[in-house]
């Protein structure tokens, strides 16, 4: 059964280009309901804690460094069937193959900088939130 909860992170580099607003608009124009948010800046050791799936890839080192070079927006998103059809909304990781109107297509620059980060599971989204928010901070 799918969830009704995926974790989002607004990436440095949209935040760096003023784009948390358009991205909130289009998560709420998606009809999704945020039930936690706060605006943060990982260190190095909580983005490599994050990110650590990815530590044997090459390109684990600039991740964390992208991640921790600016703050982010986390935020925990809720709808029906939330994992999959955020990740419908924000769109290919590679802009230039993102569908048009989707998050990464407007916002994004580049692979690497992508603007958005989806949670691909409702395993993972429910890890993924514990990791940025504690119980109070949901509503």
């Amino acid at each position: 059964m799918a969830g009704n909860r995926t974790l989002t992170m607004i990436k440095p580099d949209a935040v760096k280009d003023g784009h948390i607003g358009g991205i909130l608009s289009k998560i709420n124009e998606g009809g999704f309901r945020i039930v936690a948010m706060k605006m943060t800046h990982l260190t190095t050791a909580k983005a490599k804690e994050f990110y650590a799936v990815h530590s044997e890839r090459p390109f684990y080192g600039e991740l964390v460094e992208f991640m921790t070079s600016g703050p982010i927006v986390a935020a925990i998103l809720e709808k029906d069937n939330a994992v999959e059809d955020f990740r419908k909304l924000i769109g290919a990781t590679n802009p230039a193959e993102a569908a048009p109107g989707t998050i990464r297509a407007l916002y994004a620059k580049s692979i690497g900088e992508n603007a958005v980060h989806g949670s691909d599971s409702d395993e993972n989204a429910a890890i993924e939130g514990a990791f940025h928010f504690g119980g109070t901070e949901t509503f």
